[in-house]
């Protein structure tokens, strides 16, 4: 019998993690964290975007 694993949803991506998900790259990610369009924040040495940032940027709602 198969157990199947459920990860609960991410509410933030690393910026590598980012980077797979919208197969953008780091460049980019970085120019639309320069240029407000894509939220940023930093734990403790870890720079991490919020779920809704990203999903909203590449909705085109930033």
């Amino acid at each position: 019998m198969q157990t199947i694993k459920h990860d609960p949803q991410k509410i933030a991506y690393s910026i590598k993690e980012a980077c797979a998900a919208s197969s953008l790259g780091r460049t980019t990610l970085y120019a639309h964290i320069s240029a407000n369009r894509l939220k940023a924040v930093r734990v403790g040495g870890r720079t991490l975007i919020p779920a809704e940032s990203l999903h909203a940027l590449i909705a085109g709602e930033s």
